[in-house]
């Protein structure tokens, strides 16, 4: 599931940018302006993280962060940073503290830091609460489908082994992983999500492997790789079909010797993480078309998870409803809201391409039309409702050429080619990925950036 982010932050233009480049990095993305808006956007959205502002026009210091950093990750942002500032916020509960102007790849990995820091935390409260000892309950669902896989978890948690998830997009590969490390004897250590698809590979190489100071411009200090996070504990990179043919063949290192080297560096480093992978794609059949490296795929592929798409296990869907109103409702504070029986009919008559991702969605589109609703309705589903033209996937089409014409720019290319696939193939975002040779969450971050929904 996507992370959601609040921006707060008063200069309207630098707002603007933070929320467009991170919504590139498929997150959701709110903001506000002042602290009165943050407040209120605070209890509406339920943000998973605050980038928040030192100066607003309403409040300024870190009373903010004070009512904040009990309750979810906070970021500060300060044109006039010094030591003893940052100590403070630091002290006050702070996820980070950066200095502006902003370098947008380094907040990235600040705002993934602190995320992932914030699940562990969670996951550790779980544990010493007593519900750690089965995390696998973790994931909804009482169908047939979803108790084989909470055995299969149980069953190879235990071991050290190399796990493979396979499933489609939106099916929920991370919360596997995640039940999987929770129900390890790693458990109280880091769990360290990388996603492949999401950085340059030049900045992923130093993301993942650290690098030494002077290693390229702007380094300058050694910086430990999320490899090193997960010493003892998991590392899971989504994805790993995206990942190009330089990090293949490191990984592959990793995996045959257990060693890994700094970008920059000469002596090599030993990890213990366990490698947990997930991908949407058929890895053996790109692996014998050439597309990724063979020898890496069955190194991998030790022990493969398959996670069921939702129409496969449309008995969870009434529960897993259940689950993101209680969830969504209890995050702003309100009562709890049923479903009626007319619109579970109705969730669990579609298909959902998107599975459970689609149905999140759905179901907080429905939250916000039937707020002053008793109940929630068909009417409240939106395009599900009868005569809301559902999305699925159009009828083979005849292939048809596509030109543009003038000189247009490659963004304008872009834009005009992801809408041609999208009218030929119903908005079919897996048929459009297919067809453009990128993943579907690529396909999703580009269908956002030029307004396509």
């Amino acid at each position: 599931m996507k992370s959601s982010i609040l921006v707060v932050e008063d200069d309207p233009v630098l707002n603007q940018l933070l929320v467009k480049e991170l919504r590139k990095a498929d997150y959701e993305l709110d903001s506000a302006t002042s602290w009165q808006q943050a407040r209120e956007r605070v209890v509406a959205f339920a943000p998973d993280l605050v980038l928040l502002d030192v100066n607003l026009p309403d409040a300024s210091g870190f009373g903010p962060l004070s009512q904040l950093a009990g309750t979810r990750p906070v970021v500060m942002l300060t044109a006039y940073g010094s030591v003893n500032q940052a100590v403070e916020a630091m002290r006050l509960g702070a996820a980070d503290y950066l200095t502006k102007p902003v370098n947008l790849d380094e907040l990235e990995l600040v705002i993934r830091r602190a995320l992932e820091a914030s699940r562990l935390q969670a996951q550790r409260a779980l544990s010493a609460a007593g519900g750690g000892d089965d995390a696998t309950l973790a994931m909804v669902g009482q169908s047939a489908a979803m108790e084989q896989l909470r055995q299969t978890i149980r069953e190879v948690a235990a071991s050290d082994v190399t796990v493979l998830i396979e499933g489609e997009s939106g099916s929920g590969k991370e919360l596997v992983a995640q039940a999987l490390h929770a129900a390890s004897p790693r458990r109280g250590e880091g769990f360290v999500a990388v996603d492949c698809c999401t950085l340059q590979e030049s900045l992923f190489e130093s993301e993942l492997f650290g690098h030494e100071r002077g290693a390229f411009t702007g380094a300058d200090r050694r910086k430990a790789g999320l490899i090193e996070a997960a010493t003892h504990g998991t590392l899971f990179l989504d994805e790993i079909g995206e990942a190009g043919p330089a990090i293949q063949a490191k990984l592959l290192r990793v995996l045959e010797t257990g060693r890994f080297r700094h970008v920059g560096a000469t002596a090599d480093l030993r990890s213990d993480a366990r490698i947990v992978a997930a991908t949407n794609r058929d890895l053996l059949a790109r692996a014998r078309a050439g597309q990724f490296r063979e020898d890496l795929y069955y190194r991998l592929s030790t022990f493969v998870l398959r996670v069921p798409p939702l129409r496969e296990r449309t008995e969870d869907i009434p529960l897993l409803a259940a689950h993101f109103i209680r969830r969504r409702r209890q995050q702003q504070g309100l009562p709890p809201l049923t479903l009626s029986a007319q619109a579970r009919e109705v969730l669990q008559a579609y298909a959902w391409p998107g599975n459970v991702r689609e149905l999140r969605n759905v179901i907080e589109r429905a939250l916000i039309t039937a707020s002053q609703a008793e109940q929630i309705e068909v009417r409240h589903l939106g395009a599900l409702a009868p005569g809301g033209a559902a999305p699925a996937a159009a009828p083979p089409a005849t292939p048809t050429a596509w030109m543009p014409t003038g000189e247009p720019t490659l963004e304008s290319i872009e834009r005009e080619y992801l809408a041609t696939l999208l009218k030929k193939y119903g908005g079919n975002r897996r048929k459009v990925a297919e067809v453009m040779g990128v993943s579907e969450r690529t396909a999703y971050r580009m269908m956002d950036r030029h307004g396509y929904k």
